[in-house]
């Protein structure tokens, strides 16, 4: 899928290595089905380690998934095998209380998010005009926008910034030109690669050299921390 962008990175002295050592790209878009539960997933994430975040992911599978009860049933709940083939829809957020949110656990701040987030969610979009005009986030529409658009779309539901917005648009939607500056771990792996001690504005003038794939250069240099 990203025979163009590795070629083209092959040719950066820092990015040609990491596709030596990683090899093919294997970031790709994913079903519309996921978008709303890998923007739960997304909010989750915020501020935890990615095992306490996949453990409390899992527990609002279960609970929130329409297949809840049969799996409240299983010998092995809160395993994740028993979620791997169950989805977060937003009226199962909605179905539950805060408290068996906050059993998953998950933060109260964050159950408010979540909330908003399902609210703010329609199962049938209506015009992209009408959609603008109510204020309501269809996920369907996000596909036919640019970055930015999505980007303005997402930060509308409390709890999403930019950084959930660009997780969004690079795992989700397989955006190939983003550049997550914010994000730590890819700062922190940024300098381990380039050894140059830059800030965040140098980074981001740096990454430009890998405009338009930025978005496969992070990805590599992400794995460079594997």
């Amino acid at each position: 899928m990203w025979k163009e962008a590795e070629e083209f990175l092959a040719k950066d002295k820092y990015i040609a290595p990491l596709i030596t050592k990683y090899g093919h790209c294997t970031l790709k878009p994913r079903p519309q089905k996921y978008y709303f539960e890998d923007l739960v997933d997304a909010i989750v994430q915020q501020q935890l380690s990615m095992k306490a975040a996949s453990s409390i992911f899992n527990r609002i599978k279960m609970v929130a998934s329409s297949k809840r009860q049969a799996i409240r049933n299983n010998q092995h709940k809160w395993r994740k095998e028993a979620t791997k083939n169950v989805e977060i829809t937003p009226q199962g957020i909605l179905a539950l209380a805060d408290e068996e949110l906050r059993t998953c656990g998950l933060s109260r701040a964050k159950i408010v998010y979540v909330h908003d987030l399902a609210t703010k969610v329609t199962s049938n979009p209506p015009s992209l005009k009408t959609s603008k005009g109510q204020g309501r986030l269809c996920l369907g529409n996000l596909i036919i926008l640019s970055d930015e658009e999505i980007i303005q779309k997402l930060t509308e539901v409390k709890g999403i910034g930019e950084w959930t917005a660009q997780m969004f648009l690079m795992f989700t939607l397989a955006r190939p030109d983003v550049f997550p500056v914010g994000d730590l771990g890819l700062r922190n792996a940024f300098d381990r690669v380039v050894k140059k001690g830059l800030n965040r504005e140098e980074m981001e003038k740096f990454a430009l050299r890998w405009k338009p794939y930025r978005t496969i250069a992070s990805w590599y240099i992400w794995k460079n921390t594997d």
